[in-house]
């Protein structure tokens, strides 16, 4: 019953926010973001929107941001060298950058290593959500004092 009550009271602090005009920030997984890049007509294009707009602020860190562009050079993905610049330039116009990422934070146990610089990252820099459609990290909501929501849940919130 309180990780509920806790989670209800996350909720409701996002929706705060959100109701006060603030800017959102937040960390987005990787996974996220390629989609929201790559894929412009998709399904998360309207997150590449909010990033122009001002409305959503992405939080990276030297790992999340080299973990993109590793994941951004995927053959799979068929983006030449200009394109994957020009995609990482567009992000980064929009991302506020955390140079340490510490926090004295207790962290909910996370299954995935790889998942832990993304926590690291939305604790060390006290963003409003992490963005994810990961179900190890989904898993992890309502032990977390961050928001971890789906992409679909942080537009509700927009």
């Amino acid at each position: 019953m309180g990780e509920k009550a806790g989670l209800k009271e996350r909720t409701r602090a996002l929706e705060r926010t959100r109701a006060s005009g603030r800017t959102l920030r937040a960390v987005c997984d990787t996974n996220v973001v390629v989609s929201a890049l790559v894929f412009r007509a998709g399904r998360l294009g309207w997150l590449r929107e909010a990033w122009a707009a001002g409305t959503v602020v992405p939080v990276v860190s030297k790992e999340t941001v080299a973990e993109l562009v590793r994941v951004l050079s995927y053959p799979k993905l068929r983006l030449g060298a200009e394109e994957t610049k020009s995609l990482l330039a567009l992000y980064m116009e929009h991302a506020e950058a955390l140079d340490r990422v510490k926090t004295a934070a207790r962290l909910p146990a996370c299954r995935d290593e790889d998942d832990r610089a993304f926590l690291r990252l939305a604790y060390a820099a006290r963003v409003d959500a992490l963005v994810t459609g990961d179900a190890d990290l989904l898993a992890l909501a309502a032990q977390s004092k961050i928001p971890i929501l789906t992409p679909d849940a942080l537009k509700q919130q927009l």
